[in-house]
């Protein structure tokens, strides 16, 4: 790839996956070269200002991460810190309630990175993700590369299934199809991989360097953390934010990881959804009882709604719990049979980790 021997300027944007994707980048190209990355979180363009006056010369890579909730605040991440290379996980839910749940505003909120970053530079985009049609990257003269699973793009996975401890897939990389392997459960995280390799490999990595750094990428905190408890009980801690196309993916690896033991999905209500807030909770219900979770409980003001869809798409009425109180909650978990695996998700206000430390306090940990 050409930058005109630029430093490499990584920005990673997106409803999901930012952390995620920003991380295992840097796991990557920490394997030979010294960069600077953005602390996890702190995403925010305030953030972004103090970041670049951290950055040093000696610095041979930069990557960051430019969190948005409104027109205009990846303007101000680009004018602090201009990328040359920038990607877009996704296009979701997130803060879909600051565009009065149009899904095309939120995108052109995100398609400033598009406009404001290196026009000479490169840009990356899952061409899985149907949302991400409505970014123009028609207007992008740069270098536009595409990852996917489902469809053909310059980066696929295949042959992705899970493992005991995360997740294995290949990637067809210069005529070669190599094994990748990565210490997290769900498909939503392979594209993150997807979206690392696809960077690492035009910065001329090798692919066992790819590899290791994919290896040793350590998981954000409340990100899809597996703990083993006492008991024979398998904790997904999801806990740190949720919206409605998160809530289905962590459904989709509890139900995974769950196989053939009880698995129970503690939900909490998901924010800033704005117009869509009932028809989401309502979806995720039904979700959940489609893909067969065996029981649902709920806390919050707008997730009893999953409850009652759970109800209504054949969850039995033993198993659909809604709980005003978490302390009501916990009676209810303080006696979990053996092989029972368990998701806990919700909003950063809905504090779920709240739920996590009980758990690991009443089982204790392997």
């Amino acid at each position: 790839m050409s930058l005109n021997n630029q430093r490499p300027t990584i920005a990673v944007t997106g409803s999901a996956g930012k952390t995620t994707t920003k991380s295992m980048i840097a796991s990557i190209l920490r394997q030979k070269w010294f960069i600077y990355e953005s602390k996890d979180v702190n995403n925010a363009f305030i953030n972004t200002e103090k970041n670049a006056k951290r950055i040093r010369k000696s610095h041979q890579a930069v990557v960051v991460e430019f969190g948005m909730a409104y027109y205009g605040h990846i303007v101000k991440h680009c004018s602090f810190i201009t990328p040359n290379i920038g990607v877009i996980t996704n296009i979701g839910t997130a803060h879909i309630g600051n565009f009065k749940g149009d899904i095309t505003k939120l995108a052109s909120a995100k398609s400033e990175l598009i406009q404001h970053m290196d026009q000479n530079g490169v840009l990356l985009i899952n061409s899985d993700d149907v949302n991400s049609k409505h970014l123009p990257t028609h207007t992008f003269p740069g270098t536009i590369i595409k990852i996917g699973i489902n469809t053909p793009g310059h980066y696929r996975a295949e042959n992705v299934e899970y493992s005991e401890e995360g997740m294995n897939f290949t990637v067809n990389l210069r005529g070669r199809s190599i094994p990748f392997y990565i210490p997290i459960f769900g498909v939503h995280n392979v594209y993150n991989a997807l979206f690392a390799i696809a960077v690492a490999d035009r910065l001329g990595f090798s692919h066992e360097e790819i590899s290791t750094g994919l290896k040793e990428y350590k998981k954000p905190r409340m990100r899809m953390v597996t703990r083993k408890l006492n008991g024979d009980i398998t904790l997904i801690d999801d806990s740190f934010s949720a919206n409605l196309n998160a809530m289905k993916a962590a459904i989709d690896v509890l139900v995974n990881v769950g196989g053939e033991g009880t698995k129970v999905a503690v939900l909490g209500d998901m924010k800033g959804l704005g117009v869509i807030t009932k028809k989401a909770h309502l979806e995720v219900g039904s979700y959940g009882a489609m893909k067969k979770v065996d029981i649902l409980y709920t806390i919050g003001k707008y997730s009893q709604l999953a409850s009652q869809a759970a109800l209504d798409q054949g969850i039995p009425l033993e198993n659909v719990i809604h709980f005003e109180d978490k302390e009501t909650l916990y009676q209810n978990l303080s006696n979990l049979s053996p092989g029972t695996t368990i998701l806990v998700k919700g909003s950063r206000t809905a504090r779920m980790e709240d739920v996590v430390n009980y758990l690991i306090n009443q089982y204790g940990m392997l």
